[in-house]
């Protein structure tokens, strides 16, 4: 920061001083602003900070010494390097002038040589002060873009977890999503001792359905089953997930056979009032489910598998039975219709 570059401001009383130092500043390529009393000096920096000063301590009005601890103290002026010129060459002068913030001491008479290195100097340090800054506010901003960019694929990731788990044209969990979730239910319902209720729902003459009136008419009508199943369910635990093709799996947490076999009436009942037209069901004019239910708590031995396989022998059973109706597994040998009499959707 030599030459040109760089702004001085001498403060002195006696005008021989100013004078002459602005001459050898002038001469080295340095701009030089004067004032003659602590007061105009303090005014001038306010103005327009200089990147350094050269500060007299005896003056008139207020001494160097309170010049410098004021410009120490304002946050906008206090990164300024002050060089004391002082006449005083007490060591008491110098530690006094370092105590209010002076980064150098030069005593009067000087010399010129000393003068411009110790300027230099100075000027050098604050050159690299302020690159420093410039660096670490740098740093701070790349940081605060990277922590930016981490937060976006954090996100984005996060968002594609979600696609991963969701099934693109019902826009409910995916059989993934379903697997992920039950053996972590049936493992808490294992430990807990507490009842899980599974429930497979398969929409009556599909094949038919889609045959007859398209395939964009049957994706509408998947799309239509898997939200009214959504809209049934009532704790946030419970899950539904299409389960492939047009079956739907339904996993009910802390759910008892009763309030299970609510959940899968009121899906049934659901489903019709969506009156969708199927001429070519054997069940019905409207569209139906079938639907079976499995309810226990899990013992040890037992697999989230075997829960799968006994809910979808009572679905079996309910396509036997004439479709659009909903059948309980009890045991490997018994699936019996129980009655809906006196059922309430109040769960365990």
């Amino acid at each position: 920061m030599d030459g040109l570059a760089a702004t001085i401001l001498i403060v002195d009383d006696q005008i021989d001083n100013l004078l002459v130092l602005t001459s050898l500043l002038n001469s080295h390529g340095y701009g030089v602003r004067k004032a003659r009393g602590g007061k105009i000096a303090l005014q001038t920096v306010q103005v327009a900070p200089p990147d350094l000063i050269l500060l007299d301590i005896r003056m008139p009005e207020i001494s160097g010494y309170e010049v410098c601890a004021e410009l120490k103290a304002n946050a906008a002026t206090q990164d300024i390097p002050i060089i004391f010129l002082s006449a005083l060459n007490e060591i008491d002068d110098r530690m006094a002038a370092f105590a209010v913030g002076g980064a150098d001491y030069i005593t009067k008479p000087f010399h010129t040589a000393e003068v411009l290195a110790r300027i230099h100097c100075q000027l050098t340090i604050q050159h690299q002060r302020r690159q420093l800054v410039a660096r670490n506010q740098q740093l701070q901003q790349e940081v605060q873009e990277r922590r930016r960019i981490e937060d976006a694929l954090r996100q984005a990731n996060l968002e594609l977890e979600r696609l991963a788990s969701l099934d693109s044209l019902t826009q409910i969990p995916n059989r993934r999503r379903f697997d992920e979730y039950l053996s972590v239910e049936w493992r808490l319902a294992q430990r807990e001792q507490s009842c899980l209720s599974l429930i497979l729902c398969d929409v009556d003459c599909f094949k038919a359905y889609n045959d007859y009136y398209g395939h964009q008419a049957g994706d509408n009508c998947l799309q239509q089953v898997a939200q009214a199943i959504h809209r049934t369910l009532q704790c946030p635990g419970d899950l539904v997930a299409r389960y492939g093709g047009e079956e739907f799996a339904v996993v009910l947490p802390h759910t008892t056979v009763e309030s299970a076999i609510w959940i899968a009436e009121a899906i049934r009942t659901a489903i019709i009032s969506l009156q969708i037209v199927h001429d070519r069901s054997s069940a019905s004019s409207h569209l139906t489910v079938s639907l079976g239910v499995w309810s226990r708590i899990p013992e040890p031995t037992q697999t989230a598998e075997m829960g799968l396989v006994a809910a979808d022998a009572a679905l079996y059973a309910a396509k036997a039975a004439g479709r659009n109706c909903w059948r309980v597994y009890e045991s490997e040998c018994e699936l019996t219709p129980h009655s809906l009499e006196g059922v309430t959707p109040a769960k365990s």
